[in-house]
């Protein structure tokens, strides 16, 4: 990670009187400030497990999520930074998280493969029931008794759990029934400004919003070419949906395509204001909107496969991803990678 930091330094990426000093250690809190560049911080195997989610409540609280994907012998991924050092949280059990979300450090929540919900206090987790054995891959949370969480079987059969919508009271959650005859989708990620106005994304482009108490269907026509894998807005009139090639934009009334050159499928978006947005994709895809203009990253570390995107406080990006696409290999860890885009140094060590 140092060395890759160093490498960007190196090529001008970064101003080279600014590179951080490696003999500070993993563990210091920094260098010298430097321009902002991107950063990484994990890579090269040295997590047990693909990271499919990052999310915190500030730079200085950073939680990111994965876990083995059925690679056997391994527990899934909970990670935490509290600004000087990453703590692994013992999540325990073998089935991978896909997400992280919360309101707090002590109200967090984690969602994955077969039908796992885990809650994290800022002590110890509690596992919750779902009443569904389908990956939940998404999951938001307005207040500990106000949660929501999507999910379904890719390209599953009419017999597998699909179309999975499901909320949190502060004590249960409950499945939601969207209109219609059943499409049979998996639902990937949910955002919004309250429960009364949220967009839901997944299989075959699709785009439900819930408006109050109506959800409609946004797709009908299709407004992407394929699936949508991740949905995140600044407000209910500046909201993105991603998937594919497609970066779509909803300005309140429909959804359009973004005009965007993509090298790659994008998996990942995240609007911290309306002139600041970021997207991150396979092989390293990462562009930044920026004063109205898309700045593509691309060539800049991680060049590994990322999956989600955040921003904290200071408008700085982080990323997640790893090995998500290969098939199980027993016993070999598959390869996580988390890097931010900022300034200041971010250790990477891990206890």
């Amino acid at each position: 990670m140092r060395t890759s930091w160093l490498v960007l330094c190196v090529l001008g990426t970064l101003a080279l009187a600014g590179c951080p000093d490696e003999s500070s250690g993993s563990g210091g809190s920094g260098g010298a400030p430097t321009e902002p560049g991107w950063q990484v911080v994990f890579d090269d195997g040295e997590l047990n497990g693909a990271l499919l989610s990052i999310w915190g409540t500030e730079k200085k609280s950073v939680f990111a999520a994965g876990g083995p994907l059925r690679n056997g012998g391994r527990d899934a991924l909970a990670l935490h930074f509290n600004g000087n050092s990453w703590t692994d949280l013992k999540a325990g059990g073998d089935d991978s998280f896909w997400w992280v979300h919360g309101t707090s450090d002590s109200d967090v929540w984690f969602v994955g493969e077969n039908g796992r919900i885990s809650h994290y206090d800022g002590t110890a987790f509690t596992e919750h029931d779902s009443g569904t054995t389908a990956t939940l891959w998404g999951a938001y949370a307005f207040a500990p008794d106000d949660v929501w969480v999507v999910g379904g079987a890719v390209g599953g059969a009419s017999t597998t759990p699909d179309d999975i919508v499901l909320h949190y009271d502060g004590t249960a959650f409950t499945a939601v029934t969207l209109p219609g005859e059943p499409l049979g989708r998996a639902l990937f990620k949910i955002w919004g400004t309250s429960s009364d106005d949220l967009f839901v994304v997944g299989e075959a482009g699709i785009i439900w919003h819930k408006e109050g108490s109506e959800w409609v269907n946004q797709s009908d026509p299709p407004v992407a070419n394929g699936t949508l894998t991740t949905v995140h807005g600044c407000s209910s009139d500046d909201v993105y949906a991603v998937g594919g090639r497609d970066v779509l934009h909803f300005d309140g009334t429909a959804w359009s395509k973004v005009d965007l050159s993509l090298g790659n499928d994008v998996n990942g978006v995240y609007c911290a204001a309306p002139d600041s947005v970021g997207i991150t994709g396979m092989g390293g895809l990462k562009q930044r909107l920026v004063n109205g203009e898309w700045q593509n990253e691309f060539a800049s570390d991680p060049h590994g496969d990322l999956h989600s995107i955040w921003a904290d406080e200071e408008g700085s990006f982080w990323v997640a991803g790893g090995d998500f696409i290969t098939g199980v290999k027993p016993n070999q860890p598959r390869n996580g990678i988390i890097a931010r885009y900022g300034q200041e140094f971010i250790p990477d060590a891990l206890e």
